[in-house]
């Protein structure tokens, strides 16, 4: 009986990209009665409940006790304590730690090394796989990097299942627009005077009857300023949701509208959850290469100003270049489906679908400067994970100068080779 344990400890997003994998371990429980076992923090185990009925949730304090009294505090590190005991008491077969954080690291020191897979430990120390190690030396040129961080989790495991099985193909529910109208990074985001004129036309553009906005309660003053912005017959349809929807309530929405317009926020990841068509905008330190909406049928305005992506953790030195292609007239013609119509310098179209290595989104209008080096770079790994022959080069310099020789060494007695794939 085969059991494997996912210690996915980070937000909203990055647990429903963890679906490829779950669904890969899940088909390997199910051939002989096992289970698969998910780890997350208290505020997100309802919903990982809901998305992935199949699993054994385990609920753990990852995210700190914000907010709590001391008494709830205790008890959540008590609760916490008894997680650990139970986990510890299952053999499994695998164990994937997906972040790199103190509390996913002493969980999968409770376990052998030959078990772990992703970030683990190893002899007391901390260690990840290689293919994290060859990823992350790829990742430093990001520009000509192109790997979705779900088919990187996914391929942490020996048979992942083919993408295009993970989320079903777009296809408009019935509900309307919804309008995510903020993620956890503002400049990420578009602002409300921007924002004004993609709904305005999205709205004009597909007959919708109504838009649902959604956001936290702290982005109600957003709600009312991209409110003020619109047409009386736009304002009209709105309905303001912010602040009114748990993570149950954002998902029962989401899953049932016609389009979700949004930046890269877990809302987008929801609605590619469940084959809800998505319009997401990537400016700014947000590239859609690694973190865009999962599955065939989606559109992505991507920004690629010489500057983009920046990093997060960095102030613009550029006076946020990226957001004014959002603003020109010409990206909403373009937008609202002319023929004739390019979008801005600055700014590419794309599309999204599935090839051997996983999600790709690929450039239908405007200039992509890097996608020749991305299809080397996408190339270089299919035939690494997969063993398929990508249509694209190979990008031989790409592999000498990204292979290191330990990429090649065998790995510690006791470990079996298949856990290095």
């Amino acid at each position: 009986m085969a059991r494997f344990l996912v210690l996915q400890l980070a937000r909203l997003g990055d647990l429903v990209q963890t679906r490829r994998l779950l669904s890969g371990l899940d088909r390997a429980a199910r051939r002989t009665g096992g289970e698969v076992h998910l780890a997350v923090d208290h505020s997100l185990a309802a919903l990982a409940a809901r998305l992935y009925p199949f699993a054994v949730i385990h609920g753990l304090p990852a995210h700190g006790a914000a907010g709590l009294d001391a008494l709830a505090a205790t008890g959540r590190v008590l609760a916490a304590g008894r997680e650990f005991a139970v986990l510890a008491d299952v053999g499994f077969e695998k164990v994937f730690c997906l972040n790199f954080s103190p509390l996913g690291m002493a969980i999968s020191a409770m376990f052998p090394p030959e078990a772990q897979r992703g970030y683990r430990q190893s002899a007391g120390q901390a260690d990840k796989d290689l293919l994290l190690r060859l990823v992350f030396r790829l990742a430093r040129d990001r520009r000509g990097g192109g790997i979705n961080l779900a088919d990187i989790w996914a391929h942490l495991d020996d048979e992942p299942v083919p993408p295009e099985t993970v989320n079903p193909q777009a296809a408009p529910r019935g509900g309307g627009i919804g309008v995510a109208l903020a993620g956890r990074m503002a400049r990420r985001s578009l602002p409300p005077e921007v924002l004004a004129s993609v709904v305005r036309t999205l709205f004009r553009a597909t007959g919708a009857g109504r838009v649902l906005l959604f956001g936290t309660a702290s982005q109600a003053g957003e709600a009312r300023a991209l409110l003020r912005k619109l047409d009386p017959a736009v304002r009209d349809a709105c309905r303001d949701l912010t602040g009114q929807t748990d993570l149950q309530g954002l998902a029962e929405a989401v899953s049932s509208l016609d389009r979700l317009v949004t930046p890269d926020t877990g809302a987008m990841h929801l609605a590619a959850f469940y084959g809800v068509p998505v319009t997401a905008f990537f400016l700014s330190s947000a590239w859609c290469h690694e973190t865009g909406p999962y599955g065939v049928g989606h559109t992505v305005w991507q920004a690629v100003t010489p500057c983009a992506p920046c990093l997060e953790s960095a102030p613009c030195g550029h006076g946020l270049v990226c957001l004014p292609p959002f603003a020109d007239p010409g990206f909403a013609r373009a937008l609202a489906g002319s023929t004739k119509a390019a979008p801005p310098a600055g700014l590419v179209g794309m599309t999204t679908g599935c090839d051997a290595l996983g999600a790709v989104c690929r450039p239908v209008c405007g200039e992509d400067p890097t996608e020749a080096a991305r299809a080397a770079f996408r190339a270089l790994l299919t035939r690494r994970l997969t063993g398929a022959v990508a249509e694209a080069s190979l990008g031989h310099d790409l592999a000498q100068s990204s292979y290191l020789e330990t990429d090649w060494v065998l790995p510690p007695a006791g470990r079996p080779l298949a856990g290095e794939w």
